[in-house]
C-alpha cells in the first residue's frame, strides 16, 4: 500500500477546508445550538461532488474510490464530525444500497438526484425496540397487488424528516427469518410516508435524527431493491462498506482533538513553560498521535480492500471499532490538556468530546464489532 495521498485526495483535502472554513465554521457553534440541520450545506457539498463520491460519473456522480471517500469525510469531520456524519449516510448508506442493489432502470431515476444532493437520503433498518437486533423488526410490508402496503416505524434515522428518499428494510415474512425483510425504496410525499419525532442529542446536534412512519404507506413493487426477502442481507453488506465511513469520520475527529491539544499545549504556559515540556502532557500527545497513526492504517486497509472488491466484514469491522474509540480517547485526552477550558464552548474540543461518542455506536456498537471480528476469525 501507499500511505501517502494521491493528487485526488490532496485536491479533496484542500477543498474540503476552504469549504468548511468559509461555510461552516463561521456558523457552527449557533447551529450546534439551535441543532440546526443546515440543507443548504449539504446542497452545496453536492455541488462540489462530495455527495456523490462513489457514484459513477454516468449516473451524475464524482466517480472516485474509497480512498478518495475515506479523505473528503475525514476532512469534513474535523470541521465538522455532525457534517461529515450527514454526508456519510447519504453516500455509503441511501446512495450505496442503491449503487450495489439497484436495477439499470432504478439507478438511473434515483442516483443522479441523489448524487448531486438534489435529493438527501436517508436509509431505515432501526426501530425502537430493535437496535442490533434488526432480525426481529416489527415494520411490515403486506403484498396488495402491484403495491405494497408498509406500516410501523423507524428511529435513529439521519434525514427522518428531510430526506427526500428512503432506503427502508420491511419485514415480508416470519421474524427472525433473515430471507424474511426486503428493502423498498420510499419517495418523500408518498402517502402514509412521514417524519416523525426528532432527537435531541448529546453531540452530532447539526445532522438530523429521527422517527420514519408509515401508515398503510403504498408503495409500487418497482421499488423493491433486489429480490423480496433480500432486504437483511442486503443491509449487513451495505453496513461492511458504511463502517469505513464511520472509521473516517472517527479519524476526523481524533486527529482534529490531537491537533488543537497539540497546539495548545505549546500555546498554553505554566510554571514559566509549555505545558508540552511536562511529561504527563507529552506522553497524552504521543499516545493520541500512535492512536491515531494506528486507526489510520486499519481504515485505509479497508478502504484499499474495498476498492479492489474483496471482502471487508473482518477488516470495516477492525477499523470502525478502532477508531471510534481512539477518537473516543483523543478526544477525553484534548479536553484534559486544555484542562478548564476543555470543558467550555469556547474551544473545539468539547464539541469533538461531545461528537466522539456516537461514533461507538451507530452503525453497530463496539459490541457489535467485536461480534463480527470474533466470528470472522474463529471461523477461519
Amino acid at each position: 500500500m501507499d500511505f501517502g495521498l494521491n493528487e485526488n485526495q490532496e485536491m479533496i483535502a484542500q477543498m474540503v477546508r476552504d469549504f468548511g472554513a468559509k461555510e461552516i465554521t463561521p456558523h457552527r457553534d449557533q447551529w450546534d445550538e439551535e441543532q440546526h440541520f443546515p440543507i443548504d450545506v449539504m446542497k452545496k457539498l453536492g455541488g462540489l461532488g462530495l455527495m456523490g463520491v462513489l457514484v459513477p460519473q454516468e449516473y451524475g456522480g464524482a466517480g472516485f474510490g474509497y480512498e478518495e471517500y475515506v479523505t473528503a469525510i475525514m476532512e469534513l469531520s474535523k470541521v465538522d464530525p455532525s457534517i461529515g456524519l450527514s454526508m456519510a449516510a447519504h453516500n455509503s448508506l441511501c446512495t450505496g444500497h442503491i449503487m450495489q442493489f439497484a436495477n439499470d432502470e432504478q439507478k438511473k431515476r434515483w442516483l443522479p438526484k441523489l448524487a448531486t444532493a438534489e435529493w438527501i437520503g436517508a436509509w431505515g433498518l432501526t426501530e425502537p425496540n430493535t437496535g442490533s437486533d434488526a432480525g426481529n423488526m416489527k415494520t411490515t410490508a403486506v403484498q396488495d397487488g402491484d403495491y405494497w402496503i408498509i406500516n410501523g416505524a423507524k428511529n435513529w434515522i439521519t434525514h427522518g424528516i428531510s430526506g427526500d428518499v428512503a432506503v427502508v428494510m420491511v419485514r415480508t415474512g416470519e421474524k427472525g427469518d433473515s430471507h424474511g425483510m426486503t428493502a423498498f425504496v420510499v419517495e418523500r410525499g408518498t402517502e402514509g410516508f412521514k417524519g416523525g419525532r426528532k432527537e435531541n442529542k448529546l453531540g452530532m446536534r447539526l445532522s438530523e435524527t429521527a422517527e420514519m412512519i408509515f401508515e398503510d404507506c403504498r408503495v409500487h413493487k418497482d421499488n423493491i431493491l433486489g429480490e423480496v426477502g433480500d432486504g437483511f442481507i442486503q443491509a449487513m453488506k451495505v453496513l461492511d462498506g458504511g463502517r469505513i465511513s464511520i472509521a473516517a469520520l472517527s479519524l476526523g475527529i481524533a486527529e482534529g482533538a490531537y491537533e488543537a491539544a497539540l497546539a495548545y499545549s505549546k500555546e498554553r504556559h505554566q510554571f514559566n513553560q509549555p505545558i508540552s515540556s511536562f511529561q504527563g502532557i507529552a506522553f497524552k500527545l504521543a499516545d493520541m498521535a500512535t492512536e491515531l497513526e494506528g486507526a489510520k492504517l486499519l481504515t485505509f486497509q479497508a478502504a484499499d480492500l474495498k476498492n479492489k472488491g474483496k471482502s471487508v466484514n473482518k477488516e470495516s469491522a477492525m477499523a470502525k471499532y478502532y477508531a471510534s474509540e481512539v477518537a473516543v480517547r483523543n478526544s477525553v485526552e484534548a479536553v484534559q490538556i486544555f484542562g478548564g477550558y476543555g470543558y467550555t464552548k469556547d474551544y473545539p474540543v468539547e464539541k469533538y468530546y461531545r461528537d466522539s461518542k456516537l461514533c461507538t455506536i451507530g452503525e453497530g456498537t463496539s459490541e457489535i464489532q467485536k461480534l463480527v471480528i470474533s466470528r470472522s476469525i474463529l471461523k477461519g
